[in-house]
């Protein structure tokens, strides 16, 4: 369901990129230092978003280093830590393993259960970190999950459900901006699912998998509703992004909520209009 939360890099300067990447690479020694290799094939550039974001706001002592890794063996390359990136990478094998979970039910993905299981035995202890969190995470999902079982076709219901989801997960503790986060957050969320939706909504029609687009899918206006509703999503989400007070790094947060959302679905739109 991830993939969406990304920078245009085309409209990216090369410091900022590298700011940007400092930030991935961060993440990805986190995942390695605590979950291992299994973590690190989990990261995913939508928590390099959740990473930038909470540092910027908290502004959070952050250490600078360097290093060379498999995917860049010839060259070092600058990396970012502080308590946000170990987050970020917490939250990632979260979800990594409800992403797991799903494509086990759905398509029976057999290397899926097995990553998933070996994901599971390395997370024993974010319930001592984030118990009540996970707890509401973990609530929210089973609520999605028999949504789709039951067929539920609204898709403000389902947007809702996993909007609420993505609320807790930008939200890391009870202060004076939580609100602001948890409400960013939601429609983020639902932005995110409609997206996934909106992609996905052929191949489900054709293998008969859960989507709540598909009984909208032949309607002449399907593709103007869609550009509609997730406009006035990213919108609302924007809106509470420019409420909270970040001034590190804030041309990658915009380049990214105002231009990079919007790669995946343009490219889809424009596919289907050829």
């Amino acid at each position: 369901m991830f993939g969406y939360v990304m920078i245009n890099k085309a409209e990216m300067k090369f410091r900022e990129f590298d700011v940007y990447h400092s930030f991935y690479c961060g993440i990805c020694r986190d995942l390695k230092r605590k979950y291992g290799v299994p973590g690190q094939i989990a990261l995913s550039y939508d928590m390099t978003f959740l990473a930038i974001l909470l540092t910027g706001l908290y502004e959070p002592e952050t250490a600078a280093g360097s290093c060379k890794c498999a995917a860049h063996p010839f060259e070092r390359h600058e990396t970012r830590n502080n308590i946000y990136t170990e987050y970020a990478a917490d939250m990632n094998i979260l979800f990594a393993c409800y992403k797991c979970r799903d494509d086990w039910k759905d398509e029976k993905k057999f290397w899926k259960l097995v990553y998933g299981r070996i994901l599971e035995g390395k997370t024993g202890k974010l319930g001592e970190y984030y118990g009540e969190k996970l707890e509401k995470i973990s609530l929210l999902m089973q609520r999605f999950s028999e949504a789709e079982q039951d067929g539920e076709t609204d898709i403000d219901t389902m947007a809702g459900l996993f909007g609420r989801v993505m609320a807790e997960i930008v939200t890391p503790r009870e202060d004076e901006w939580a609100d602001n986060l948890r409400t960013f957050g939601f429609f983020l969320g639902k932005f995110i699912y409609l997206c996934d939706a909106y992609e996905d909504v052929e191949k489900d029609l054709k293998k008969g998998t859960f989507n709540p687009l598909k009984a909208k899918r032949e309607r002449p206006d399907f593709e103007e509703e869609c550009k509609t509703i997730l406009m006035m999503m990213m919108s609302e989400c924007c809106r509470e992004f420019e409420k909270l007070p970040i001034l590190e790094n804030v041309e990658i947060l915009r380049n990214i909520l105002y231009s990079g959302v919007w790669g995946r679905y343009e490219a889809v739109h424009e596919k289907r209009a050829q």
